[in-house]
This record gives C-alpha cells, sequence and structure tokens, in this order.
C-alpha cells in the first residue's frame, strides 16, 4: 500500500513539473516584449536597447496645420517616412493601411509622413488619399527622419503609449500580417 501511495505521488509530481515546463516558456516573457516578435514579416524589426521619448520635430497635415508626436500620446504609433518616389515606400504603404484598418477604434494611430520635396507634396496627398484610413502628414525638411536617424526609406518607428520609441523597422515590410500585429499587441502592452 505505502509503495502504490509513493508511485502516485511521484507521478503526480512528473505530471506537475512536465505541466510546470510546458507553461513556464510561455510566461517567461515580459508583456510588451519585442525582441521575440522579429520573426516573419517583422524579421527587421530592431528593438531599441534604451527606450526614449520621440522628437518632438513638428510636421503637417494636408491642410498645413503643425503637429508632433506628442499629440499621439496614449496610442502605439506607427510612425512610416516615407515618399513617392521611394518604390519599397509606395508598395509597403497599402499594408499599413490594412494594419491602421485592423486596429480601427483601438489606440492605434498609423502616421505616414511623407519626405516629399514640397513641389511634389500635392502628388503625395493624392498618393494617399487613395489609401483609406491613412491620414496625410508632410515633413519636406526631413526634421523627423533626421531627428530618428533613419537610415534610408521607408523607416517605421514604433512608439508606445507613453511615447517612447521601442522599435525601428528599415525598408519596406507587410505590416498586414499577423506577426505585424503581434507587435502592435505587445507594444500594447506596459513594458
Amino acid at each position: 500500500m505505502i509503495r502504490n501511495q509513493w508511485g502516485w505521488g511521484a507521478v503526480c509530481a512528473w505530471v506537475a513539473m512536465a505541466a510546470a515546463l510546458y507553461v513556464i516558456p510561455g510566461c517567461s516573457s515580459k508583456p510588451g516584449d519585442l525582441k521575440s516578435l522579429a520573426t516573419g514579416s517583422m524579421k527587421s524589426l530592431a528593438v531599441v536597447a534604451q527606450p526614449s521619448l520621440a522628437p518632438t520635430s513638428p510636421f503637417t497635415d494636408a491642410a498645413g496645420k503643425p503637429h508632433t508626436l506628442a499629440e499621439f500620446k496614449g496610442k502605439v504609433v506607427v510612425l512610416n517616412l516615407w515618399a513617392t518616389w521611394c518604390g519599397p515606400c509606395v508598395e509597403e504603404m497599402p499594408t499599413l493601411a490594412k494594419l491602421q484598418t485592423a486596429f480601427a477604434g483601438q489606440p492605434v494611430a498609423v502616421v505616414p509622413v511623407s519626405v516629399d520635396r514640397e513641389e511634389d507634396r500635392a502628388n503625395a496627398e493624392d498618393f494617399i488619399a487613395k489609401r483609406p484610413p491613412l491620414p496625410f502628414y508632410g515633413d519636406a525638411s526631413y526634421a523627423l527622419a533626421y531627428g530618428f536617424k533613419a537610415p534610408g526609406l521607408p523607416t517605421t518607428v514604433l512608439i508606445d503609449p507613453a511615447g517612447n520609441v521601442r522599435a525601428t523597422v528599415s525598408g519596406g515590410a507587410d505590416w498586414s500580417t499577423d506577426d505585424a500585429r503581434r507587435v502592435i499587441e505587445a507594444l500594447e502592452k506596459p513594458s
């Protein structure tokens, strides 16, 4: 009888240990952990080692009204620096529109900022107008691009609801994928 009880106890201990080992890896990543999400369409995701506040450089909307990233505090911001003459920018823009649509009604803002020259602004505005629900923003001075030390176009900067830069993606990406949605969902959680 003692042998039987010890046998069941050992079995129960092994089952409990196996369950813990199965569950622990899923619990070990912190909320908002982005490094583990740099896969698939987000393979070029570069996580910022020390998050810092986003630059305050102004940019304008289609009506010429100035804005700053501080206006988006409380939302996950997907800031995309792009231009109409940039092939990968043009290719990824519809996927950014799909990302904004997927997060409609949630605290997520896709903020595409064109760095086209002033004389090309009308063309950039027309391009964005054909990709709802994206708004038009422009920065012909490249102030945001310089502030973020953008290595080229497109550059996408991911900012958490507290206004901290958390990651960047250099080059084009497919923002309409489950991989991209998981990154945005991770940013919504406190780090």
